[in-house]
């Protein structure tokens, strides 16, 4: 697995050794606390002359040091316009900085800008993005390459910041959220024959450590809660399901808890609606939903977030077995309501109507979000750089959209209406799963939308930002982990006491 950077803060200081990281804004201006660091602002005037840089954000340019000095490389970071930048531009440039590291040990960051004050919590995220750039899921591999780039060990990384204080105790909640994302991550890209429904929960059992009460339900239970819908999409896989709930009492209120439920399919073959052979092998991430919830409450617990948190997964594993459901098959949900099985790989719909059922029922909470790798639809309309987003209620809509823009997690709003609703009314039962190609996405929110009453709730369409995820500076790996820092950033700005 990678080599997570030791990072620690201090005051403006030239680095000992190993590599100097200067930031530049655009236009190619730095700060006087950047030239001294290296010697002075010759030095960086000739790279950004002889390179062409920019300042361009994320963008680096480097120049090796062979004059005996104690740095052996200094590498120019970009930042775009100084005064205008977010927090996932802040990761941005943490997770630039560190692909220039390369196989040194020992990093010193500089991070001044001219006529710019750089707070404590944007140092932190620099170093979040530095974290979640030296990720590498790579615990299969039994040979590794020795040419990789990588240093032999966990880098040593100064940051170098104007309120060391400030920044240390952002850290803090920024390394927590760090554990979020790695750990939504590492369950994407887990295999499905080492990750099913059971080892799934056991890694939710973890989180008691941080003082998160877990309560795992197995299919007795779920028998007993009437529980159709979910059962149906389980009963054609050896392995059993299971239904994770999760609390996180933060608030010093006994006010009613946010909730998050998460679609955790281990693995989709479609059931007997069995999907093409070629990219089957990527549905092993059909529970990036579910990652996504464990991964933010170990963020929330981590960080001790000033708020009461619910997270809920439902845990089955889709196979086409000679117990499996049927097209035309009829299930009754938790809820009393009927559902019509046209598709067998229209199963998270199934797995998620029980879940929110449960969590609206059990727990009454202010607001439910769900999160789910639901739809190819959602892909070809939003591609791999937005999330769809549904929702029954305006406001929260507007809170989502403001947190994934803030996070660099993007959201784009799809409509939901009666005439999408008439779609999935079945001549047999209450509803069907699907209604065919059109307006998929849609469909498949509204589908939900009938299982969670009055509750202001969204829906959370992942299926192209969760897995199989395009890379960029924070982020190399097949599983994103999106949906922990977007909703994290949601919680921060809107829900904490």
């Amino acid at each position: 697995m990678s080599k997570r950077p030791s990072i620690s803060f201090s005051d403006f200081k030239a680095p000992e050794k190993g590599v100097a990281i200067i930031l530049v804004a655009k236009g190619g201006s730095f700060a006087e606390e950047a030239a001294n660091a290296v010697g002075g602002a010759d030095k960086i005037k000739r790279i950004i002359e002889i390179s062409g840089f920019t300042g361009a954000l994320g963008k680096t340019a480097e120049a090796i040091e062979t004059n005996g000095n104690a740095i052996d490389k200094i590498v120019l970071v970009g930042v775009g316009e100084a005064g205008s930048l977010g927090n996932d531009a802040w990761i941005k440039i943490g997770g630039a900085a560190y692909a220039r590291i390369g196989k040194a040990e020992q990093a010193h960051v500089t991070l001044a800008l001219p006529e710019t004050t750089i707070a404590g919590d944007e140092a932190a995220d620099v170093a979040l993005g530095m974290i979640l750039r030296a990720y590498k899921f790579d615990r299969y591999k039994t040979r590794k390459k020795d040419d990789s780039g990588e240093p032999k060990h966990a880098p040593k990384i100064t940051i170098a910041t104007a309120d060391i204080h400030a920044a240390k105790k952002a850290f803090e909640a920024a390394e927590a959220v760090a554990e979020g994302v790695i750990l939504a991550r590492n369950l994407v890209n887990e295999p499905a024959n080492v990750l099913g429904p059971v080892e799934f929960a056991e890694e939710a059992e973890k989180l008691t450590r941080l003082g998160v009460k877990v309560e795992v339900l197995g299919e007795k239970e779920m028998k007993k809660l009437g529980m159709g819908a979910l059962l149906g999409v389980a009963q054609g896989s050896v392995r059993p399901p299971r239904l994770v709930v999760m609390e996180w009492q933060g608030a010093k209120s006994k006010e009613k808890p946010i909730a998050f439920v998460g679609k955790g399919v281990v693995f989709d073959t479609g059931g007997i609606s069995i999907k093409p052979a070629l990219g089957m092998e990527e549905m092993k991430g059909d529970m990036g939903g579910a990652a996504a919830v464990i991964g933010l409450i170990c963020a929330l617990a981590g960080r001790k977030a000033k708020v009461n948190a619910i997270g809920v997964v439902g845990l089955v594993e889709n196979m086409p077995d000679g117990n499996a459901q049927r097209p035309g098959d009829i299930v009754t949900s938790m809820s009393g309501q009927t559902i019509e099985v046209i598709n067998t790989d229209a199963e998270g719909r199934l797995v998620l109507a029980d879940a929110l059922h449960y969590t609206n029922t059990r727990f009454e909470p202010r607001i439910m979000i769900n999160l789910a790798t639901l739809t190819g639809a959602c892909m070809v309309a939003l591609g791999h750089y937005h999330a769809g987003l549904f929702s029954n209620d305006d406001e929260l809509a507007d809170q989502l959209y403001d947190a994934g823009q803030s996070s660099g997690e993007k959201l784009w709003r799809l409509p939901l209406g009666e005439e999408y609703d008439k779609m999935i009314d079945s001549k047999f039962a209450d509803m069907k799963n699907s209604s065919g190609r059109y307006g998929g996405a849609i469909t498949a929110a509204q589908f939900l939308k009938r299982f969670v009453g009055d509750t202001p709730w969204a829906h959370l369409d992942v299926a192209g930002t969760a897995m199989d995820s395009r890379e960029n500076e924070y982020n190399q790996s097949w599983g994103s982990g999106f949906g922990v820092r977007l909703l994290d950033r949601l919680v921060r700005d809107q829900y904490e006491s």
